[in-house]
């Protein structure tokens, strides 16, 4: 897969090609056929393996009960950014190429770590206080991640961003406590 990391970042998601991955990872076609029968099969695995990487550094964050409810949530932040500014070239070709898998059952799961997490640390918060505010984090995550990162940025700003987003999470949850 870092052959096909390789060739997506550097040439695109309209240059990428099965036969461009083979020729980058030095195997033949077939070899590479065997294991990825298209271009979509190659993107989908790295799109999950995306998904997969992002959903367990969530969840190792927000689990470790060595630390209060908003210092994990101000930690998943900084870590949700940080990724985001460090693979935005990867992910720009991901997004482009979202048509390949976007309908499948991964790209729909709606479980979320996040609504967990609320359910689990802020139970005096109302349940539709809880999920509307997992929703609201979770999108706001993603939309911010992937606008900020469409810029080149230095530690200091992700630091600043990334502070300032867990400070409007934090006093949004505040308000929502009874």
């Amino acid at each position: 897969m870092t052959a096909a990391s390789r060739v997506l970042e550097e040439e695109g998601v309209e240059r990428f090609t099965t036969a461009r991955v083979a020729e980058c990872a030095g195997i033949s076609i077939g070899s590479l056929y065997q294991y990825f029968p298209s271009k979509a099969a190659i993107l989908y695995r790295l799109q999950t393996d995306e998904w997969r990487d992002t959903a367990e550094l969530t969840r190792s964050i927000l689990q470790d009960r060595a630390h209060p409810p908003f210092t994990r949530l101000r930690k998943l932040v900084h870590a949700f950014l940080h990724s985001e500014c460090n693979e935005a070239e990867m992910r720009t070709a991901l997004y482009a190429a979202a048509p390949f898998f976007c309908q499948t059952a991964i790209a729909q799961k709606k479980d979320s770590d996040i609504g967990r997490f609320l359910n689990d640390a802020f139970p005096e918060i109302p349940a539709a206080g809880r999920a509307l505010a997992a929703e609201l984090i979770e999108v706001t995550l993603k939309r911010v991640g992937e606008s900020f990162s469409e810029t080149s940025r230095n530690a200091q700003d992700i630091i600043e961003y990334s502070d300032a987003m867990a400070d409007m999470f934090e006093a949004y949850l505040k308000q929502l406590c009874p």
